[in-house]
């Protein structure tokens, strides 16, 4: 790595559902936080599903002193709703934000039920009603939104979150580097120009992986599955073979120069902790 290239990265957080889980994120937390990421992410359930959960959680990694992005999903929601959340979040300090359409709640059945129907018009909302007082993110998909009717279908929906004011993007995991790469190729030409992170998710446990992919449409390539299948129950062979996949996948976005790596961490420390001290990034901000 040259001496210019600094890459960030970053850890998202899922909002525990009980005190227990919750005692343990906050292990973990302290285990990922030794190695100083630029922040910590926050998801946020289907309309709101997980909304006390994810308060709660912000709330103690802000009084920890923790740079924290919480994710805001729009989707259901109305304007007065959105402009309550992000107003407690200001008042917490919280300066960055991941702006998200969200999945349907149970039961909605339409897209077009409540003010908001995509990401773009919560970023321009957020940026009429808060202006620049937040960074703000958004995701990218390097294999294209499941929903999407075509990829430059898909293409053009990214292009309107960056043009309504997005400051950055965050992709969906995948396990294809060239997909990446040509994600970064397709935004060029269309002149998008903001930096676009990979998306880290570990390889630990290889049916709650494959449920994950199936429901968000993130390719798990054939050979990586055949070989994940043939380790069937033996938990040790799965994440060795996983770890070493991983981290060649973010040797090799590192070696392009990625703007940074966004683990997904499950709410575990040592998946993301072991390719930080194999990737050798020892003086780098984590």
């Amino acid at each position: 790595m040259t001496t210019h290239y600094q890459p960030a990265f970053s850890f998202e957080l899922f909002p525990p559902k009980t005190t227990e889980g919750m005692e343990q994120l906050k292990q973990t937390v302290a285990r990922l936080n030794a190695v100083r990421p630029l922040y910590f992410s926050c998801t946020y359930g289907a309309g709101g599903s997980t909304r006390e959960r994810t308060f709660e959680t912000v709330t103690w990694l802000r009084e920890q002193g923790i740079t924290t992005a919480p994710h805001l999903a729009c989707i259901g929601s109305s304007e007065e709703e959105i402009r309550a959340i992000v107003q407690h979040y200001r008042e917490q300090g919280v300066d960055r934000l991941v702006a998200l359409r969200g999945d349907l709640p149970s039961g909605m059945g339409r897209l077009d039920s409540g003010t908001f129907r995509y990401a773009n018009e919560l970023v321009t909302f957020l940026r009429r009603e808060f202006s620049d007082e937040f960074y703000i993110e958004v995701a990218a998909y390097p294999e294209f939104h499941p929903q999407a009717p075509s990829a430059m279908a898909d293409l053009e929906n990214f292009k309107r979150k960056v043009d309504a004011g997005a400051n950055a993007a965050i992709t969906q995991y995948f396990y294809n580097a060239d997909a990446y790469f040509a994600l970064l190729d397709s935004c060029a030409h269309l002149g998008i120009n903001i930096p676009i992170i990979p998306g880290i998710m570990p390889i630990t446990n290889y049916t709650q992986l494959a449920r994950f992919s199936d429901a968000c449409g993130a390719e798990i390539p054939r050979w990586i599955r055949r070989r994940l299948e043939y380790f069937g129950d033996d938990r040790d062979a799965i994440r060795a073979f996983g770890h070493d996949v991983v981290l060649d996948l973010c040797e090799r976005l590192l070696e392009h120069e990625a703007p940074g790596l966004h683990f997904y961490t499950m709410n575990q420390a040592a998946p993301g902790l072991r390719l930080w001290a194999d990737l050798g990034l020892t003086g780098y901000r984590l």
